[in-house]
């Protein structure tokens, strides 16, 4: 997601895409959006595909689980 590859629907289950092609697992796409681990960067209309971004807490999770598998 940071370097811009990944887009998210607008929607109240978001889909995930990356470089324009469906994620393979939108039930975890769908976890991690409610979850608030990702989220789109700006509002859309329902069904737009906005830039995903990391939320603050996405990034607090990926960084713990790096941390344990260091």
């Amino acid at each position: 997601m940071a370097g811009g590859h990944a887009e998210i629907s607008c929607s109240c289950e978001p889909d995930l895409f990356i470089d324009g092609l469906s994620c393979c697992d939108q039930s975890t796409a769908h976890r991690l959006a409610r979850l608030g681990l990702i989220a789109p960067a700006h509002p859309g209309k329902c069904g737009d595909l906005v830039p995903a971004l990391l939320t603050e807490a996405g990034a607090s999770a990926l960084g713990e689980v790096l941390a344990v598998a260091a």
